[in-house]
């Protein structure tokens, strides 16, 4: 359903263009170095993620970088239903996590192996906790 929607969507690289500072300021708040933002955006150059940071109007963004955003988005929607506490919605990402999936890694771990999927495996589990449901 998600692939449909973008799709269908007029103006893609216009909303992701809006949606760029968002995500960078989210990326700050996780405290994710440049090596690490590169992965989670799946950029293979520092260049373009300096020019994406300063000139967010003039990126080009692909529908991987929009299911990423879109993926980093419900993360972060997730940790602000689970967590009532600024710390803990913006430090959980980076602390080990004793569930299974995780075993032991912190979810940056996990979201930092450079692959779409392992943002929408995170994004799963973070919308099966806040639902109350495990995977």
């Amino acid at each position: 359903m998600k692939q449909d929607i973008i799709n269908e969507t007029p103006n893609l690289n216009d909303a992701g263009k809006q949606a760029l500072p968002v995500v960078f300021n989210i990326l700050d708040k996780w405290q994710c170095d440049q090596a690490n933002q590169m992965k989670l955006l799946g950029l293979t150059n520092r260049s373009t993620l300096t020019k994406y940071r300063a000139q967010p109007d003039k990126a080009k963004v692909s529908r991987d970088l929009l299911e990423r955003m879109s993926y980093l988005f419900n993360i972060h929607k997730s940790l602000r239903v689970i967590f009532s506490h600024e710390d803990s919605v913006y430090n959980w990402v980076n602390k080990p996590n004793s569930h299974p999936f995780f075993g032991g890694r912190s979810a940056m771990e996990v979201m930092t192996q450079g692959n779409v999927i392992n943002l929408y495996e995170v994004a799963s589990r973070m919308d099966a906790f806040r639902g109350g449901r495990s995977l």
